[in-house]
């Protein structure tokens, strides 16, 4: 069966979907607003599988002989604790490589967030993705028990655990010495509130992410490379402001607005996803990092 794609549910179904996943209404008020748009069979319940995750085909195998791929834990004392994450690098690399934080969406390390750090890794970084879950038993492998889970978290101790997986990561003797870090949705907020924290970082990369407060953009010393979705009105609301701060802050930026498509476009496990927008974005990605980490 052929997977949905955005443009085959009506724009009202996606911005239902939208708060949904972000916390904005619960799972019954989704299905209680959606049934006016489930028309020629389908269900409100339906139209919420259809839009969900599907993990069936990742781009790059877990167990692709072209890496090493691992789990490591790391204490976190200004976090909750402790760190565990998912560390991949390129088996056939000759000397010190990049380094790249790659940052969830609100869900917690899911397998798409996984097959996002073996691309990387096969694009010749290091790549590092914590799972803020961690503390709270892990990503429990089902996506609205993940998003219940997240709003339990104390978000400064989550911070904290981000920052301390950045600066661990930094410090792997196979690394170069050179930081970035990419996130998409949750994750791309935390990847600006990265570039305020840390000055060691380079590169940031924040998929359709929340910005930082205006005053705390002077602190930012890493380049950034910005993807929003057109039609995501809800994060691109915040762009002026942003822009504004880093104008005003002589931040070096890059900023693109991906036209006509979702917020989420880059995950290609969900119909919101948009294959010329993602790969655009992504190669554009890559390319950025190798000119600031090399």
């Amino acid at each position: 069966m052929t997977r949905k794609t955005a443009a085959d549910f009506d724009p009202e179904v996606l911005k239902l979907f939208d708060q949904y996943v972000h916390g904005g209404i619960s799972r019954r008020d989704f299905l209680s607003s959606a049934t006016r748009y489930a028309v020629g069979g389908t269900t409100a319940a339906g139209l919420l599988t259809a839009l969900s995750p599907s993990f069936a085909a990742p781009l790059v195998a877990a167990d692709d002989q072209r890496l090493n791929a691992r789990f490591v834990e790391i204490p976190s004392p200004e976090g909750n604790g402790k760190v565990r994450g998912y560390l991949v690098s390129p088996k056939a690399a000759k000397g010190k490589l990049p380094l790249v934080l790659v940052v969830h969406e609100n869900r917690g390390l899911n397998p798409h967030i996984e097959d996002i750090a073996r691309r990387l890794a096969l694009d010749g970084f290091i790549a590092f993705a914590p799972d803020a879950l961690f503390t709270l038993g892990g990503y429990p492998g089902d996506e609205d028990q993940a998003r219940a889970l997240f709003g339990k978290l104390d978000q400064t101790k989550t911070r904290a655990d981000f920052v301390t997986a950045a600066r661990w990561l930094h410090q792997q003797p196979d690394g170069n010495g050179k930081l970035g870090v990419v996130g998409f949705c949750y994750g791309g907020g935390i990847s600006n509130y990265l570039a305020t924290q840390l000055p060691e970082l380079q590169a940031a990369v924040p998929f359709y992410g929340a910005q930082p407060k205006a005053e705390d953009v002077p602190r930012i010393k890493a380049h950034l490379l910005i993807h929003d979705a057109g039609n995501d009105e809800r994060i691109r609301a915040g762009w002026p402001a942003y822009e504004k701060a880093l104008k005003e802050a002589g931040a070096h930026y890059q900023y693109h607005v991906y036209e006509r498509v979702e917020h989420g476009f880059n995950n290609d496990t969900t119909p919101r996803y948009d294959a010329a927008a993602a790969k655009l974005a992504w190669q554009r990605t890559v390319d950025f990092f190798r000119a600031r980490l090399a």
